[in-house]
């Protein structure tokens, strides 16, 4: 079946900026991921094409090979190199591989350069799919770091027949139509003339053998969709996007492969109270107006829990006061951020009779002079002194 244009698939147009693609792809990820739709094969599938899709539009070189050839410009990419047009990596994929310059080879040159290799990475190892997982964590977690138990369904080693698909006690046999080479020579007739080319057998899929008794566990595949219990240590220190790989926790690999890698990709929760900024932690504490005006000791939350935030006389509005090593652990180590206390000067909504005559009489004892700053430097001078300073 022909594959899908690639836009079409994460549902964007093809001038999308990379941040749109990012974006569909993230959607479409959550809405087919396996977790999400256990033993359910076609979300799997189009899970698999939603990645396959952002593999080539999120890599500039793969996408510009996409928008000028097509599939057949990216087609056969492996890990080690490039397949496709302008190819010549040396890995799955590589020079040679599945529509790239090995079908001209073959074409005009009997096939020998591009079969063989075709055939060699038919028969090769293949390293499994590296798999992502997606968890969300809490503000404090974050800072302090946390212990979490992820499930993760994903294929691995059938352990009935260890891997090789045929079932316990038989054995693979050697594939008749290839002989065992993996290869079948075929010719092909053209307005040029009769050529020979060599292609991986299409009965053996390239491998030289065939499996006359499936394993029953896995039909033959020699992986099965297990349900796994992780443990991930997320470090004190981490934010939103933070990744962790978990080495070899991906997909089981073909073919006596290695298996791919997990990574772990974290959401911090927003905090009612605080907010992150770096290593730094902000907050807004409210004071009343005599707090602010004659000064106090205000008990303050912090991560660690409560303290003592002492309020300098007059403090106006809006002012950031600093409690030192009370923010966010440094992720490598090395200490910790500050947290920023910004004050905010709450003003009395419900006055009694008795409160409002002492406010007007305090009002007619204040002159202009209690609302100047005793600091010299004018970038630190009150919104009072500025209006009214004539110098």
């Amino acid at each position: 079946m022909a594959k899908r244009d690639y836009y079409e698939v994460l549902g964007v147009q093809k001038g999308a900026q990379d941040a749109e693609i990012k974006k569909a792809y993230r959607k479409l990820a959550r809405q087919y991921h396996p977790d999400v739709n256990p033993d359910n094969k076609e979300a799997e599938e189009k899970f698999k094409e939603v990645n396959e899709a952002y593999e080539v539009l999120s890599d500039a070189d793969k996408r510009a090979r996409y928008d000028q050839y097509g599939h057949a410009g990216v087609d056969g990419q492996g890990a080690g190199g490039y397949g496709g047009f302008g190819g010549f990596g040396g890995g799955a994929g590589g020079f040679g591989g599945a529509g790239g310059f090995g079908d001209i080879f073959d074409m005009f040159f009997g096939g020998e350069m591009g079969g063989q290799s075709g055939r060699q990475q038919a028969r090769g190892p293949q390293r499994g799919a590296d798999l992502r997982k997606d968890i969300e964590i809490t503000f404090e977690e974050a800072a302090f770091g946390v212990e979490k138990d992820i499930e993760v369904v994903k294929p691995e080693a059938c352990s009935a027949c260890q891997g090789t698909g045929a079932k316990a006690g038989t054995t693979k046999k050697r594939c008749p139509k290839c002989q065992g080479s993996g290869q079948v020579r075929m010719t092909q007739k053209t307005p040029l003339g009769s050529f020979q080319s060599v292609r991986p057998c299409p009965d053996c899929d390239g491998e030289g053998m065939i499996i006359e008794t499936p394993c029953p566990e896995c039909s033959g595949q020699g992986r099965v969709r297990k349900r796994k219990t992780l443990k991930v240590k997320i470090p004190a220190g981490v934010d939103s996007d933070s990744r962790i790989r978990l080495t070899g926790e991906g997909e089981a690999g073909g073919r006596g492969g290695e298996s791919g890698d997990l990574y772990i990709f974290i959401r911090v929760k927003p905090h009612k109270l605080f907010e992150r900024r770096g290593n730094d932690v902000y907050m807004e504490m409210p004071v009343t107006f005599a707090q602010a005006a004659l000064g106090a000791d205000i008990s303050v939350s912090t991560l660690d829990g409560k303290a003592t935030l002492k309020v300098p006389e007059g403090v106006q509005s809006h002012t950031l006061l600093r409690l030192k090593g009370k923010g966010i652990p440094h992720l490598r180590g090395g200490g910790r951020g500050d947290q920023l206390v910004r004050i905010i000067i709450a003003t009395p909504t419900k006055l009694s009779d008795k409160q409002k005559e002492l406010l007007q009489e305090f009002s007619k004892l204040s002159g202009e002079d209690n609302y100047r700053s005793e600091k010299k430097n004018s970038k630190q001078k009150g919104i009072f002194e500025r209006l009214f300073d004539k110098d």
